[in-house]
């Protein structure tokens, strides 16, 4: 007799909203976690689009702060300005967030086991090894929803290729921030990653960065942001953090035989920020439904239909944004500046903040090949291979 119809390997938001779907239909859920607590260390900028609340329940107690639009600072200082009239943009409090949502989960059913670190599952008999533990758990689909290095993605793929992050948490002193705008610096240093400054309040903000770089380089560059910035020169660092981030993969495989992969196990990022968490609330939602179908049919085989319905939803977007990040990746410091002098000129300013989405991006390149404005920043290679994306 198997323990559960259901066993979720990692208690992080993804995992924690998945279960609590499938608790909420009746089947019988456990949600391992190999931490004795969820949401600690902080290994997340916190910030998400505004449609996380169409997406997930969010207590406005988790919701630090509002930003309405951004600032994009090229190497040599020039800006452009993007912003809405409403909100666009939450500053989460993700450590009590994730808290939230897997109490939320228990509430509705799920078994949550803490302290509880699997170290092997066979995903042809639905057999779960945890440390220290006697006996197996069993159980008919395992959802890996335990980060980039997913023990059960591990099981039928190769390890996910990581990118590092570092960011300190910093009271800014004297100096009053512009709570409502975030801040974001490109550096062909770091590309196609970048420098951000997410308000937290006037007074205190995440600095952060990642890039394909070790963790010592990732600080260097960031006390140099800070000394280098008068804004910053005095701000005091609070907290330092640090993760690793997956890297986009489209030839991961999400589901095999009685396993299915979510969030960071299944590197759902976006290729451009590395930010993941909209997209994997939706993923949760198809892989519900996926996984509801294949038990109450008694069919293990329909699982296959969640990759076939995440690839239907995202195959294009995710595309674009490759395409858009291996732009980034080969641009010079001298050729960011020239890209936002013509962006400034060419009127991208009103156009970013008619079209920009944070999480669906493809929006507005389309927009940018229309109006010809793509053509006049880019060389045409580049520019032809993203039109050919929608051929």
């Amino acid at each position: 007799m198997n323990n559960y119809d259901i066993a979720v390997v990692g208690a992080g938001p993804v995992g924690s909203t998945f279960a609590r779907y499938m608790a909420e239909e009746g089947f019988k859920v456990g949600l391992m976690e190999r931490k004795r607590k969820i949401g600690v260390p902080l290994q997340c900028a916190g910030l998400v689009g505004k449609k996380i609340k169409r997406l997930n329940v969010l207590p406005d107690e988790f919701v630090l702060n509002r930003v309405c639009g951004a600032h994009l600072h090229s190497p040599s200082g020039e800006v452009l300005s993007v912003a809405k009239k409403k909100p666009e943009a939450y500053v989460l409090d993700r450590m009590g967030y994730d808290k939230f949502l897997a109490e939320l989960a228990v509430e509705n059913g799920v078994e949550l086991l803490l302290n509880h670190k699997v170290v092997g599952a066979d995903i042809k008999t639905g057999d779960i090894r945890v440390k220290n533990q006697e006996k197996n758990i069993s159980t008919n689909v395992i959802v890996g929803a335990d980060g980039y290095s997913s023990i059960v993605s591990g099981e039928f793929n190769p390890p996910s290729k990581t990118v590092q992050a570092a960011q300190y948490l910093v009271d800014m002193g004297s100096n009053v921030l512009e709570s409502d705008y975030v801040h974001l610096y490109v550096d062909s240093r770091i590309s196609p990653g970048f420098i951000w400054v997410i308000p937290v309040s006037e007074s205190t903000a995440r600095i952060g960065l990642f890039a394909s770089a070790g963790y010592r380089e990732l600080t260097e560059i960031l006390d140099g942001f800070l000394v280098k910035n008068e804004k910053f020169r005095n701000a005091s660092v609070i907290k330092k953090y640090h993760g690793l981030i997956p890297v986009y993969d489209p030839k991961k495989m999400i589901q095999k035989d009685r396993a299915l992969l979510l969030g960071d196990a299944a590197s759902q990022v976006k290729p451009t920020t590395g930010g993941g968490l909209i997209m994997g609330f939706k993923c949760a939602r198809i892989a519900a439904a996926a996984t509801s179908n294949a038990l109450h049919e008694g069919d293990i085989g329909l699982l296959r239909n969640y990759e076939r319905s995440y690839m239907k939803e995202y195959k294009n977007e995710l595309r674009i944004q490759i395409e858009v990040r291996k732009i980034f990746e080969s641009m010079s410091n001298e050729e960011l500046d020239k890209m936002f002098l013509k962006l400034e000129k060419g009127g991208a300013e009103a156009m970013i903040s008619k079209y920009g989405d944070m999480d669906v991006q493809s929006a507005l390149i389309k927009q940018m090949l229309k109006s010809g404005l793509l053509f006049s920043i880019l060389p045409g290679i580049l520019t032809r291979r993203i039109s050919n994306l929608w051929k």
